[in-house]
């Protein structure tokens, strides 16, 4: 299993700094692509620290909203939200291919993702974007109870899956995520390390009706964007390498 992260995501003059402190700990870098946050001087630092600690790279690209950060949902037709993913993709390929470097999977992110997860038909506009995408980059998607509307689609367009929990998320008894703005959504240190305990050493999460549910997973994501992310990724860290 593979520790993930979402970089990348500085702007102008907003700046998170975590990046450098997470990077060594992590084996993939979901790298924001411009649509959300990541400038080009963020995604060329960013990938030039993946490149230092020999971290696989993703593209994380969004809705276009730099404003809300890509946490807002969008009603886009096929034909243009295939062209706006192929646009984040391929700056950021171009990006890494100046150091050498080479995008190994897409992850989107924020509202994008929790559409995808949630709507086939935003699902099927991605993998269609992925499908007539240059390259077929594996897709980064949310292991859920059941995936199975996802594998469908998915072979429909001949993309590859690779499947992810989330170690600081409550989770529901379908496998999704609880929203947040329901209390406990977001967990704390404690919570995180001992539900990413779980899911390492046997796969399952305890949801948020107290039941427990086996998940597939390739990647355990942790966002970097609270006090203690850098605390949390380490500890984890040990505890993949145990």
């Amino acid at each position: 299993m593979k520790l993930n992260a979402d970089l990348g995501e500085n702007y102008g003059n907003w700046q998170q700094d975590v990046d450098a402190d997470v990077m060594p700990y992590i084996d993939q870098a979901n790298i924001a692509c411009g649509y959300h946050a990541g400038d080009a001087k963020t995604m060329q630092a960013t990938l030039s620290l993946a490149k230092q600690y020999g971290v696989d790279i993703g593209a994380h690209p969004s809705y276009p909203d730099l404003q809300g950060f890509g946490r807002r949902s969008m009603s886009i037709p096929r034909e243009d939200l295939v062209p706006i993913i192929h646009a984040q993709i391929a700056t950021l390929e171009g990006m890494a291919k100046c150091q050498g470097l080479h995008v190994k999977y897409v992850k989107p992110h924020g509202a994008l993702y929790n559409d995808m997860m949630k709507d086939t038909e935003v699902f099927e506009d991605i993998a269609v974007a992925i499908h007539e995408y240059h390259t077929q980059y594996p897709l980064m998607i949310q292991s859920l109870a059941n995936n199975d509307r996802q594998i469908e689609i998915a072979e429909k367009y001949n993309v590859s899956l690779m499947y992810e929990a989330f170690a600081d998320r409550r989770y529901t008894a379908s496998g999704r995520l609880q929203s947040r703005q329901g209390a406990g959504a977001v967990l704390n240190a404690q919570q995180t390390l001992a539900q990413a305990k779980a899911l390492i050493d046997s796969g399952t999460v305890t949801t948020n009706s107290g039941e427990q549910i086996h998940l597939k997973i390739n990647s355990l994501c942790v966002h970097g964007d609270n006090p203690e992310a850098l605390s949390v990724v380490k500890k984890i860290r040990m505890l993949l390498s145990d």
